[in-house]
């Protein structure tokens, strides 16, 4: 050890875990150490980008809270998080997309019909579908996490103004796997740029912005864990996401109606519901495990 040098240090890394190390763990470490190793030998990394570096890591540490996760964030703008879900995704299933730093448990339960809306400003979007396992078969009580940002592109943990847990909630699908909820259209926002992320994407001239999309976990026995976002086809940030989320099977269309007869009868909202509101219909495809 006391001849370790730029040539061997890697290796000598590796060779200080036990025989007993998980498999995995190992695999995982040695890959990790190696690329980092080679990232400093290739970019002849100096003290100051190294202290660079870290002292964004301390900043993250700092400025996150339960409500943002500056560590989140950081891997969501580096594609990281967008990449773990491409290769973790199955070509037959609802494809993967970034969780965010805004996601928050907890979250009220509403039935089937429930309403997100509230007394929130914004046309009202009836959003409606079926879940269902690859083969085509509904999941009954599959349970959807729903959360996305009111009309003033901020989630309710970023807004004094909105009551906790506005325009989140949780709903598990009927024996059909049909599920349904009443909300407005989110907008969109840029990605926090206040904090060590947003010295990043300044430094490199990024453009912070997402697309309009709403978020969701879905949960049902027997199938994977889905994480997603759904997103409008005419929005402007489509194609410059600044977190790489978008993929072409979660674009959705909304479409603009006047027929409140037409709504399902179980929809909490449908006796107060004002024209013209907007429907859009999406069915999740659940992977079985």
């Amino acid at each position: 050890m006391r001849n370790v040098s730029a040539d061997t240090l890697t290796q000598s890394f590796l060779d200080y875990m036990s025989d007993d190390t998980d498999e995995r763990l190992r695999f995982v470490l040695t890959k990790l150490a190696t690329h980092l190793h080679d990232f400093v030998r290739e970019t002849d990394l100096t003290h100051d980008e190294w202290r660079k570096g870290l002292a964004l890591l301390y900043e993250a540490g700092q400025i996150s809270t339960p409500e943002r996760n500056e560590f989140v964030l950081f891997s969501d703008v580096f594609g990281l998080s967008s990449l773990v879900d491409m290769v973790n995704s199955s070509e037959e299933a609802t494809p993967s997309s970034v969780l965010g730093p805004f996601h928050v448990r907890g979250a009220p339960d509403v039935p089937v019909g429930g309403d997100l809306k509230k007394d929130n400003e914004g046309a009202a979007v009836v959003f409606g579908g079926v879940v269902k396992s690859t083969d085509g078969t509904p999941i009954e009580g599959a349970v959807l996490e729903i959360w996305q940002t009111a009309e003033n592109g901020l989630y309710s943990g970023q807004d004094e103004a909105q009551p906790d847990y506005n325009f989140y909630a949780c709903m598990a699908t009927k024996a059909d796997g049909r599920y349904l909820f009443s909300t407005v259209r989110p907008a969109p926002y840029t990605v926090p740029d206040d904090g060590p992320v947003g010295e990043m994407l300044h430094a490199t001239g990024r453009d912070p912005w997402r697309p309009s999309h709403l978020h969701f976990i879905i949960t049902a026995n027997g199938h994977r864990t889905l994480v997603t976002e759904i997103f409008p086809s005419d929005d402007p940030y489509l194609d410059r996401d600044a977190v790489f989320g978008v993929r072409e099977k979660l674009i959705i269309e909304y479409q603009e109606s006047s027929d409140i007869s037409a709504l399902p009868d179980d929809l909490v909202i449908k006796p107060t519901i004002e024209a013209p509101f907007f429907t859009v219909g999406f069915d999740f495809t659940l992977s079985p495990k």
